[in-house]
């Protein structure tokens, strides 16, 4: 029996250190570590490719927490059958579960789902805070940093878009834009 590890973050600017360290403690070794720098909903993980290539019946695969293998149900389900079809097992390490039996097959689906809905309720109130901000004026996004005001007031004193832009250093497509803005405000 071999053991194997597998780390996953969603984005390249995170750092899988501390899930290497945690399958390092539980008996990894390095060279059997592989991991992926990717959305969880991106099936298409090179680590996780690898892994089942490398594993062969009686490994056993140890993972940090069960998002880090996958973000869904369904997805979780098919990466455990796939390596259950190996004949290897799958261990969270944070979790204290295992793959290795009927009931341990079970918790790990149960707990995906319930991680699976926790996700989404996240969702839902970050979708809910969002609505509340803006109908309390709050704007999103990036800040302004043309003067609309500078550019509005050299165009009325006759300079065109061209002459504005290259003063301002800011692109004629943007003048015109703020020119037709105000134009729309004046009118209603």
């Amino acid at each position: 029996m071999r053991l194997f590890g597998y780390a996953r973050v969603s984005t390249s600017q995170q750092s899988l250190d501390i899930q290497i360290n945690a399958l390092k403690a539980a008996g990894v070794m390095a060279s059997r570590i592989l991991s992926d720098k990717v959305s969880g909903r991106n099936m298409e993980r090179e680590g996780i490719k690898l892994l089942l290539i490398k594993v062969e019946q009686g490994d056993s695969v140890l993972v940090t927490r069960l998002d880090r293998l996958g973000r869904n149900t369904a997805d979780m389900i098919d990466l455990v059958s796939q390596f259950d079809a190996l004949g290897v097992s799958v261990r969270f390490i944070d979790e204290g579960i295992s793959t290795e039996g009927t009931m341990g097959k079970m918790v790990v689906t149960i707990l995906s789902a319930v991680a699976q809905a926790e996700r989404h309720r996240i969702m839902e109130r970050t979708q809910e805070g969002r609505i509340e901000a803006q109908a309390k004026g709050i704007k999103f996004g990036r800040k302004r940093t043309v003067d609309r005001q500078k550019v509005l007031a050299l165009y009325a004193q006759g300079i065109g878009a061209t002459k504005i832009a290259q003063q301002m250093q800011i692109g004629r497509s943007t003048i015109y834009k703020l020119l037709k803005e105000a134009n729309e405000k004046s009118t209603n």
